[in-house]
């Protein structure tokens, strides 16, 4: 019996199901969701991500490490963690920019947060037995500093959405029609008091998943020490919007029309993510877009160098860069959120005010 067809079954039985529990079962039944069985990474398969595009972005971001770790005081040992790690290619590059400092490496107790049997074969496959792998952070020991990486690790993470209706909000739901297809629907939640006004509608998004995330990294820098970088797409204000999509073969569809067969996403709640973290005690750097924090890396200069290396790979290295740092591309959507110890000044964000 297929995702759809249990889900179906489900719903005639217990009534719809919020977009949160649609997401959470489209992406990790154990049987049929996206990430337990088929994640498709790679220009070949359903989606790409910044590390896949060029080894620019993992360079800078083993940078961003290094020097966050020398501000720190050097501390040895300290955890360096990647939640969300995709097929390792970030951690890779990372490790391999870390070998210009050895004290760096020689500190680093890795780790990879990964809850995707598929996915951690492929990372096993590019990074080797090196790094150790758990399916929660809560997993990852406590005890030493903690510098954290997740890269499109938000826009995964389960969302509700609430419909403005004459009355008042109205939680989306997910039910059948008399044909038997999955469709959108309201339920007869009362009016969130939390949500502010808007017009009849108007769609709003929480994700108390994506706040649970910045509360819990929060609190380990809290009580460990460290930082940690956040890089997703998203809102950087508060703000109406229906953001939830599928991605299949790199195209949009209809987030109803294949549960379990692609990947399901929504923007990252940045203000909210940050408001959780600051609420459990640590500091936040102001949010910066991706083409702002990697400029400020340095990544123009290491494209520069690399066409002088490879002149061959000139226009390649280019149309990279462009993915990354380009308004119409990656640049402006992407965010960098930086969750810090009390104290640190974070590279890159130094002149934010």
């Amino acid at each position: 019996m297929s995702l759809r067809e249990r889900l179906v079954d489900q719903i005639r039985i217990g009534g719809p199901i919020t977009v949160a529990q649609y997401m959470t079962l489209c992406l990790h039944d154990p049987q049929d969701g996206y990430y337990a069985t088929r994640p498709a990474i790679r220009s070949d398969g359903d989606f790409i991500t910044a590390p896949l595009i060029s080894q620019m972005f993992g360079e800078m971001i083993g940078l961003w490490l290094i020097e966050t770790w020398s501000r720190l005081g050097r501390p040895a040992p300290f955890r360096l963690v990647e939640m969300g790690p995709g097929d390792g290619s970030l951690m890779h590059d990372i490790l391999r920019t870390a070998r210009l400092v050895p004290d760096f490496l020689a500190a680093a107790d890795v780790w990879l947060v990964e809850a995707s049997a598929p996915l951690r074969t492929l990372q096993a496959q590019k990074l080797g037995s090196g790094p150790k792998t758990c399916p929660t952070l809560a997993e990852v020991p406590d005890g030493a500093p903690l510098l954290l990486v997740a890269n499109e690790l938000l826009d995964c993470l389960p969302i509700h959405q609430w419909v403005r209706t004459p009355s008042g909000w109205a939680e989306r739901c997910i039910g059948i029609n008399d044909s038997g297809d999955l469709v959108f629907g309201l339920s007869e939640a009362p009016y969130m008091a939390s949500l502010p006004d808007a017009e009849a509608g108007m769609v709003m998004e929480t994700s108390p998943a994506q706040e649970a995330l910045g509360t819990e990294v929060a609190d380990r820098l809290v009580q460990d020490g460290g930082a940690a970088l956040l890089i997703d797409y998203g809102r950087g204000a508060p703000g109406p919007g229906d953001t939830l999509q599928a991605i299949g073969s790199h195209r949009k569809e209809h987030p109803l029309a294949h549960p379990g067969q692609v990947d399901l996403t929504a923007h990252a709640d940045f203000p909210a993510v940050l408001a959780a973290a600051r609420a459990a005690g640590a500091a936040t750097a102001p949010l910066l877009d991706q083409a702002t924090f990697l400029a400020r890396l340095g990544i123009f200069e290491r494209a520069e160098r690399l066409a002088q290396a490879q002149p061959e790979r000139t226009d390649q290295i280019g149309r990279q860069l462009e993915r990354l740092v380009a308004p119409d591309q990656m640049g402006e959507l992407f965010k960098v959120a930086c969750l810090h110890v009390q104290g640190l000044v974070p590279p890159g964000f130094e002149t934010e005010t």
